[in-house]
C-alpha cells in the first residue's frame, strides 16, 4: 500500500502526498509550493505529479513555483483550471503514473468542475466533503452537490477522507446545534477536541457524523418536518452557512 503524508498549509488547508515505495510522490491540490518543497528535500521524496482538484488558489497556488523546481513534474487537473497543466476530460474515468492508480470522480457543487481522485483507500475529495461536512456551493447546484456526496458514499467503509481542509471540530459544532442529543456526535467531537490534524477521516465514521451524508434518513427527516432528501441537505447547507 502506498504511504500517505499531509502537509498542513496556508491557514487551513491541507497538501496530500502519496507516495510509493520507490519514493515518488504524486502531489495533491499544492496551495503553496514551500511547505511541500521543505517537506520532500527532508524525506527525500521525488515528486513526479501533481493532481488538482478545482480551481481555487488556495489549492492551486503552488503549481508555477513547483513546476519550476521540478522541470518534469505532470499536473493534471479539470479544465476549469487556468494553469498549463495537462487537463482531464470529462469521458477520462482513470489516471495511471507511474505505479499509481486513481478512478477520476467528478464531483460538481463547490465549483462546476470539480474532480476528486480515489486510489483504494484513499479519496482525495478536495472542498467537496470535509469531516462532519461538505464545501459550500459556489457555482453548481444543491441537487450537483447531494450527488456528488452521494457518489462516495458507494465507497468502501475503509475508505480515508483526505479532504482540503481542516475543518472538523467547527463542523461537529454545527452539527450538535441541529442534533444536540446525538451521541455519535458528540462522542467523536470529545475524541478529536485536543487534535490538531483530525484528517483523513474514515467513511464508515462519516456515515454517522457528517449531516451531509444522511439527508436519506428518514428520522432526520421527520425530525425537521421535511420528506425529501434534496430539501434537507438544502436545509443543512442553509444553515451551515450562517453557522
Amino acid at each position: 500500500m502506498h504511504k500517505l503524508h499531509v502537509i498542513p498549509a496556508l491557514q487551513d488547508n491541507y497538501i496530500w502526498l502519496l507516495e510509493n515505495s520507490d519514493q515518488q510522490a504524486i502531489i495533491i491540490d499544492p496551495g503553496e509550493s514551500s511547505p511541500v518543497i521543505n517537506y520532500i528535500r527532508q524525506y527525500k521524496i521525488t515528486p513526479i505529479a501533481i493532481l488538482l482538484t478545482h480551481h481555487h488558489m488556495d489549492h492551486i497556488g503552488g503549481v508555477l513555483d513547483l513546476q519550476q523546481n521540478y522541470p518534469n513534474i505532470e499536473v493534471f487537473g479539470p479544465s476549469e483550471i487556468p494553469l498549463p497543466i495537462q487537463y482531464i476530460s470529462n469521458s477520462q474515468h482513470h489516471l495511471s503514473i507511474a505505479d499509481f492508480q486513481f478512478s477520476i470522480m467528478p464531483v460538481p457543487g463547490h465549483t462546476l468542475g470539480h474532480l476528486a481522485y480515489y486510489s483504494a483507500p484513499y479519496l482525495f475529495c478536495g472542498d467537496t466533503l470535509f469531516s462532519a461536512g461538505c464545501g459550500r456551493i459556489f457555482e453548481g447546484t444543491p441537487q450537483q452537490m447531494l450527488n456528488s456526496l452521494n457518489k462516495f458514499k458507494q465507497l468502501s467503509d475503509n475508505t480515508l477522507v483526505c479532504a482540503g481542509h481542516e475543518f472538523t471540530k467547527a463542523n461537529l459544532k454545527f452539527a450538535q446545534t441541529l442534533l444536540p442529543e446525538d451521541l455519535k456526535i458528540a462522542e467523536y467531537l470529545n475524541l478529536i477536541t485536543n487534535k490538531t490534524i483530525t484528517l483523513p477521516s474514515i467513511l464508515a465514521k462519516e456515515l454517522q457524523i457528517n449531516l451531509f451524508l444522511r439527508c436519506d434518513n428518514k428520522k432526520l427527516q421527520n425530525k425537521f418536518n421535511i420528506n425529501n432528501e434534496l430539501d434537507l441537505f438544502v436545509f443543512f447547507r442553509s444553515q451551515k452557512d450562517i453557522f
